[in-house]
């Protein structure tokens, strides 16, 4: 399968997942970032791990592992934080959330799949801009999190 094939699969689950859960993109973008440090300290033990369960020890197994990590505290925290209340805003939000992972997990599949054929391209275009992407990104999930209003409570009177 082409890696271009594998890399749009995870698009669109990303995408989708971010668009129908209407989460803000600020939490999920840094979810993302601690994801890829987290894999960065235990994909390998884990691809060690999945092998000892029958997977089979080869470089794509550790490169599907360290992808499972760095999305699995983004998809923890796709059930909780703050929501989009546009579809503007979910739609950019998704957007920039589906750039941010592939940006993150592109690393990780180049080593374990050579790109060929169509799209290559492409995907070599991603491996060299990646780290632009990933500080650009970044930056505007902390921007979004500055925009994020907090929800007010009401004041509690009390009678004297």
């Amino acid at each position: 399968m082409s890696v271009i094939i594998i890399c749009l699969i995870i698009a669109v689950a990303v995408f989708a997942a971010a668009f129908i859960t209407k989460r803000r993109f600020g939490l999920l973008g840094l979810a993302l970032a601690a994801g890829s440090i987290l894999s960065g300290i235990w994909a390998y033990d884990a691809g060690l791990e999945a092998s000892a369960f029958g997977a089979p020890s080869n470089p794509l197994t550790t490169a599907f592992v360290s992808c499972f990590i760095i999305l699995l505290p983004a998809g923890i925290l796709l059930f909780h934080g703050d929501k989009y209340k546009t579809i503007v805003g979910r739609i950019i939000g998704a957007i920039l959330f589906t750039l941010l992972a592939v940006a993150f997990m592109i690393e990780p599949l180049s080593s374990a799949i050579a790109p060929q054929g169509f799209g290559s391209n492409v995907f070599i275009w991603l491996v060299n801009n990646s780290k632009t992407i990933i500080g650009a990104g970044l930056v505007v999930a902390i921007i979004d999190l500055f925009l994020t209003k907090s929800p007010h409570f009401p004041k509690k009177h009390h009678k004297h």
